[in-house]
This record gives C-alpha cells, structure tokens and sequence, in this order.
C-alpha cells in the first residue's frame, strides 16, 4: 500500500471518527447551556456556561434524585449479564467444542428469537407479571433481560470458543479436570476476549432497554431510561436538563466500553481470519 493510499485512509479515518463523534460534543456543549440559550436556534456557541442542568438532573433544587433510577439500571445490567454468561458458556462449549447433533440448527433458533418484534411479547410479559404480583420489580427486569440476551450470547460466544485447540481441552481431561473445572480454567481464560465483547454487548442492551421497563415498573424498579422520559412533560422539553441527564446516563456505557476497548477489539475480531 502506497504512503498516499496509507494516508488518505486515515485521514478518512479520522472523518468518520469526527463525524460520529460530533452529536456527543453537540450534547455536551448543550448540557453546559441555560434552558434559554440551549433553545435559540441558531444555537449560540459564545453562550455563557453553567452546570445548571446537572443540578437539576441531580435534584438539588428540590427534584426528583437520580440515584434510584441509576441504582435499579446498575443492577438490572450487571446481574443479567452475570446470568447470562454464566448460562451461555456451557451452551456455547456444547455448540462447539463438543458439538450436539444439528447444532446449527440450534444457532439458528436461538437467532429467530431475536426475530420477533419485542411489542408483540409485552401484552403476555405483562399478563404475566400481573398474575404473578412482579409488577415494578427489578429482578422481573432482571430475569427478562437474561433471556433476551442469552441468544445473542450463545450465538457470538460460540464463534469465540470455536477458536479454542481441542487439544488443550483433551490434555485437562487426561489430568482428570472436570467440565467445570475445564471451563473456569481452561476454555474461559483462553476465551476472554470474546467473553469479555461478549458482556460489554450485553450489558448495553440491557442498560439502553426502555419499553420493557417503561411498562413493567412505576416508582420503585423505574431505570435509567425510564426516568429520563420523565422531562418531556406537557410543559415542554428542557434540552438543556435533557442533554445533561443524557450524558449522565451514557457514562456508564462509554466507560465500560472505554475500560474493555482493547478485548472488545481481540473478541470482535476472533474467527475473522481463518
């Protein structure tokens, strides 16, 4: 590849990194404005700056606290992603290092779950969670982010331990290493990177989720997403309060996202050469 090429597609690199990157500026920037200044359109880049929108986002003038919200989002995300791989591991290892008869068929159902509009099933989940007195309860949330994303889970997992040497899993049998020994200290450590993507996806999904839990919970189990609907009321959208609460929100993605980048990479990544 010649310097010029090189160069050209970094610089086209660098573009589209900018381009993805400037709505998150844009918000930042918003979040820093007062309500009035935040609503002028064109939108005023010379604008004075202040942090009265995180306040308000953090109550201290009287509103409604986020901690509750971010709390209920925390555990919702972390335990179902724990469920989840702790449930799609094995299934993955069966899928194959140790394949079961027409395991691609087993893929493809898992993948056709997915397939199915999430509206359709919110009539019977709620039914459901109405008979069995689980209404506004987190571990409802907790058990329906599980098995939405334990397909996806299963599926991308097993790519990842596809790329594990059978060798290495017939050596630990010979030393007398069970299945659960074999997969905490053999299939899991050479699979880290694609555990790893795998949980940072799982997490996402269940930390973005809002139908579900906009339907299933009120005061006490409401998450992140939930009580950010709570600005659009009738008498208007503060943009300005909007944006700062959108940025609080996301951290937690962008840092988990941040912190793993290098095994999101390497899992991601897995299986595409061959």
């Amino acid at each position: 590849m010649s310097v010029v090429r090189r160069n050209g597609l970094g610089l086209v690199a660098w573009l589209a990194g900018i381009v993805f990157f400037l709505p998150i500026a844009w918000m930042a920037l918003t979040s820093l404005h007062s309500e009035q200044d935040a609503a002028t359109n064109p939108p005023s880049f010379t604008a004075e700056l202040t942090l009265d929108g995180y306040r308000e986002f953090f109550g201290v003038g009287g509103g409604a606290s986020p901690w509750p919200a971010l709390i209920n989002s925390t555990v919702a995300s972390v335990t179902s992603t724990l469920f989840v791989l702790v449930l799609a591991l094995p299934a993955a290892y069966a899928l194959s290092i140790r394949p079961v008869k027409k395991w691609t068929d087993v893929l493809f159902f898992f993948l056709s779950t997915k397939m199915l509009p999430v509206v359709a099933g919110l009539l019977p989940v709620y039914l459901f969670a109405r008979n069995t007195h689980t209404l506004d309860n987190i571990w409802l949330l907790v058990v329906l982010y599980t098995s939405m994303n334990l397909p996806i889970a299963v599926w991308m997992m097993q790519s990842f331990l596809s790329e594990v040497p059978v060798a290495i899993i017939e050596a630990a049998k010979v030393d007398g290493a069970r299945l659960p020994t074999i997969l905490a200290r053999v299939v899991a450590p050479i699979a880290l990177p694609g555990i790893a993507a795998t949980a940072l996806i799982c997490f996402i999904f269940s930390w973005n989720e809002l139908l579900f839990a906009r339907v299933l919970t009120g005061v006490v189990a409401g998450t992140a997403p939930v009580f950010l609907t709570g600005f659009i009321t009738s008498q208007g959208l503060f943009l300005a309060k909007v944006c700062a609460a959108s940025l609080v929100v996301s951290l937690p993605v962008l840092a988990a996202g941040f912190a793993a980048q290098d095994k999101l990479v390497q899992g991601l990544s897995l299986g595409a050469v061959k």
